[in-house]
């Protein structure tokens, strides 16, 4: 499945934009320490995904976009934000604001639905690309999102781009927010885990059909007069889905997240975080036939990992495995202004190489 975003006149231009992006997978971890650590992967399997993170200091003023134009509800930044982006710098899909409130979104085709354009509501209208952004510039917790969420009307920029929510606080409380039928429901979150279609609730129903597995090997078993033996480690995930699809995701990252030992400081649980989405890494290939995959190294194409305790941003992509961080406590939200820069500056792999003597 992929997702098209056909935006159409926004400020006057025309912009047309495939964005694949049905492979997200989100996780979170909470470190010995007290540090709580929200991470995702971000995918398309099509063309290289622009994106860049940006700053949007406290006072910066946004005007939301419509289907017809940049036209939608107006806000003005109460808090200061640091948020990674996809196909325009005004679209965050991953983002921290100063308070430790985070917030991201996720693919959602076919089970979300938004209520329909009026443009007579144009000044309550808020482009569902742009929710984050809403979210990180306006509010410091979960309950404020769910207190300010019907004041306003979340449509889709295109009929085909839609999304749901995950928010979280740096208490460790985690909420996925969705829109059905264009009415918004929020889930706690306590599995940790969000990927894509369908809801969150069938995600959550469908892991009892994985009660059977464990960590560590299976025992031993009596088949008539034959003992069968575990055949190599972890014996005990046997049956554990491998493919890339949301529910196989789900269920993979929810059983990883699940029995991944607790680290003992924020760092470490950073660290973890990437190593167990590496996991989720899609091969480029997999979703084209046979010779019509596009040049590209993975279509993982960034993933990030984000301490809402110490409030630090950590990226990687998929040109560039060195992982970057950005501290929000070094950053003055009041004087630093608006910016926005490539995840990349060069699109390429460090590689050091050794000296023998």
């Amino acid at each position: 499945m992929t997702m098209t975003v056909l935006l159409g006149e926004l400020c006057g231009n025309t912009l047309s934009l495939a964005l694949s992006a049905s492979a997200c997978t989100g996780i979170s971890l909470t470190s010995t320490d007290g540090c709580y650590i929200q991470a995702r992967t971000i995918e398309n399997a099509q063309e290289p995904l622009p994106s860049h993170w940006v700053v949007i200091p406290r006072g910066h003023k946004i005007q939301s976009f419509t289907p017809t134009g940049r036209n939608g509800l107006a806000f003005e930044a109460k808090y200061g934000v640091l948020g990674l982006t996809v196909v325009r710098e005004e679209f965050i899909a991953e983002g921290i604001n100063e308070e430790g409130l985070s917030a991201g979104l996720f693919f959602f085709p076919d089970y979300g639905g938004y209520q329909s354009y009026e443009p007579s509501q144009n000044s309550r209208t808020l482009g569902d690309l742009q929710v984050v952004a809403w979210i990180l510039a306006s509010f410091s917790s979960i309950d404020q999102v769910k207190e300010a969420i019907e004041g306003v009307r979340i449509v889709g920029l295109d009929k085909t781009a839609v999304v749901h929510w995950r928010i979280g606080e740096r208490t460790g409380r985690q909420v996925v927010m969705e829109i059905v039928g264009g009415v918004v429901h929020f889930y706690e979150n306590t599995v940790g885990v969000i990927t894509n279609s369908p809801g969150f609730k069938w995600h959550l129903t469908n892991l009892n059909n994985y009660i059977n597995l464990h960590a560590g090997s299976a025992t031993d078993q009596r088949l008539s007069q034959l003992t069968l033996h575990p055949i190599g480690g972890n014996s005990g995930f046997l049956g554990l889905p491998g493919d890339a699809t949301p529910p196989s995701r789900f269920v993979r990252a929810a059983f990883f997240r699940a029995t991944a030992p607790a680290q003992p400081t924020g760092e470490e649980s950073i660290l973890q975080a990437f190593h167990l989405l590496n996991n989720f890494d899609v091969p480029i290939g997999i979703e084209h036939p046979i010779g019509k995959a596009p040049n590209m190294p993975s279509a993982t194409q960034w993933t990030s990992a984000i301490d809402l305790t110490r409030r630090r941003v950590y990226y990687k992509t998929a040109y560039n495995n060195t992982i970057r961080c950005i501290d929000l406590a070094k950053i003055d939200f009041a004087r630093i202004r608006y910016q926005s820069h490539p995840l990349d500056r060069e699109q390429r792999q460090p590689i050091k190489y050794l000296l023998v003597e």
